[in-house]
């Protein structure tokens, strides 16, 4: 089991996916990965959700993850299917306990002082800062994370491929989650992999 600091640490960006077809899975983790993306977020917002985690683990090189897991049942069901990480829109003590318990990277949703100190009470100090521009922007995320000195964020919300690098050139952010690398619909690999390198690459842009 990689750490929280591991998860993010495997390339700049997150993808954060939305699939609704689990044919669709493994060529687009495959895409991804061949891209040097790694650690695939999925977030549990279609009804195939958890057989597209289950079959994206099977991939060769993915680390997997549940995204949009808002309580201990889905936590339970994202870990049977494959996830290998969890990450939710916002943190309540019940999911921060369960998910603790269970011994798996967590990066639970935070957008106030209020919820970065409820999860420094569980012990935390890795959040996803969301939705990251609606929430202010950089410039409010600064200020939060000023603080904060222990913290380490993921802004995920609205950032793209050209605001990315904005995002990470700040000293508290360890990556970003995004949504731009793949469209809806039928995978188009050849472009999903061209913009996985085009991400994994921000970090020496």
């Amino acid at each position: 089991m990689k750490t929280v600091d591991e998860v993010m640490a495997l390339a700049p960006v997150i993808p954060v996916l939305v699939v609704d077809e689990v044919a669709h899975a493994r060529p687009i983790a495959e895409a991804l990965v061949a891209g040097g993306i790694r650690a695939l977020e999925v977030t549990l917002r279609t009804p195939a959700a958890l057989d597209v985690i289950a079959a994206m683990a099977e991939v060769e090189g993915a680390l997997v993850g549940a995204g949009t897991v808002l309580n201990g049942a889905q936590l339970d069901q994202s870990i049977a299917a494959g996830a290998r990480f969890i990450v939710s829109p916002g943190l309540t003590e019940g999911l921060g306990r369960a998910a603790i318990a269970r011994g798996i990277p967590f990066l639970p949703g935070v957008s106030d002082a209020a919820d970065i100190m409820r999860g420094l009470d569980l012990g935390l100090t890795r959040f996803k800062f969301f939705p990251a521009e609606a929430s202010g922007g950089i410039a409010a995320l600064k200020a939060l994370a000023a603080p904060f000195h222990q913290c380490r964020f993921c802004p995920t919300g609205g950032i793209t491929q050209s605001s990315a690098p904005d995002w990470l050139a700040v000293r508290a952010v360890a990556c970003v989650g995004g949504s731009w690398l793949v469209s809806p619909g039928d995978p188009d690999i050849p472009s999903i992999t061209a913009s996985a390198h085009a991400a994994a690459a921000l970090w020496h842009s």
